[in-house]
């Protein structure tokens, strides 16, 4: 199966993702289900549409787009969309991610096909996708560069180092994505580290910034239009989105930042999900 069995059919691969994430989360008994959850509908636009340069076949392609996934605890959505969309072989990963002696580690693992960097460590991936996006520019080369990250990870000074930076050098090729689900390990980001004013912040440091529902495709696909027009600086996108979205025990919950599913919760999930 490739990602062309959903074209542009954006929220039956943002299903199935949510669906095969929370199937591999039952069974290694680890996941970060929730946070895995509300980026499913980011990954599933950027992979599912006409967005981001790469296919199975062109992972190794110099030319191809790159996308980080700097919040790597959970890369289960990751590796199901890349499973979903032909990289991976979604069997495989489904009765053996988390097993000892296998590849699909619980944490972005760049040994699997269409991952580009190992992350986890959070505050790392932003920078490595602006040194990514500094060598396109001086090869010079045409290709752009994605990166997720998590709210609670723009807790960390690496991330507003790169920030700075790539406003400065005008990196059009950079685009940050938030998943802004409002929700961090320990509790509420706005009682942790206030991200507020998140807009008019990342604005100063001269990005083109768009702010939008990240449940919303339409939203999603007309925000990385933006981004692929923008020339003059580089884009972020801050997705609102919901932790556990689209399960409603899950949602909002601070339970499931590490959580899995047991049998009957994840029979309901699935059941939620259609």
């Amino acid at each position: 199966m490739n990602c062309d069995t959903y074209h542009h059919d954006y929220r039956a691969l943002a299903r199935d993702i949510r669906k095969l994430s929370l199937e591999m989360a039952y069974h290694a008994r680890s996941s970060h289900s929730g946070g895995a959850l509300s980026m499913a509908d980011l990954l599933a636009v950027l992979y599912g549409g006409d967005f981001i340069r790469i296919t199975p076949e062109t992972v190794d392609d110099p030319l191809r787009d790159r996308f980080i996934l700097s919040k790597g605890h959970c890369c289960a959505s990751l590796y199901a969309t890349l499973a979903l969309c032909g990289y991976l072989d979604a069997d495989d990963l489904r009765q053996h991610y988390g097993d000892n002696g296998t590849l699909y580690y619980t944490h972005c693992s760049n040994q699997l096909k269409g991952v580009e960097i190992s992350t986890g460590s959070l505050g790392h991936g932003l920078p490595v996708a602006l040194g990514m996006a500094l060598a396109a520019e001086r090869a010079p080369r045409k290709y752009s560069v994605y990166c997720l990250t998590g709210d609670g990870e723009l807790d960390e000074g690496s991330c507003w180092e790169s920030i700075l930076y790539a406003g400065a050098h005008k990196m059009s090729n950079l685009c940050l994505i938030v998943d802004y689900n409002k929700l961090q390990s320990m509790g509420d980001v706005k009682e942790i580290m206030d991200l507020e004013p998140l807009g008019d912040k990342l604005s100063t440091f001269r990005w083109n910034v768009i702010e939008i529902d990240g449940h919303d495709t339409d939203a999603i696909a007309e925000a990385y239009r933006n981004f692929i027009k923008e020339q003059e600086r580089p884009t972020a996108i801050i997705a609102n989105t919901i932790k556990g979205k689209g399960v409603s025990f899950m949602e909002n919950n601070i339970f499931w930042h590490y959580h899995n599913p047991n049998d009957q919760e994840l029979k309901q999930a699935e059941e939620e999900l259609g």
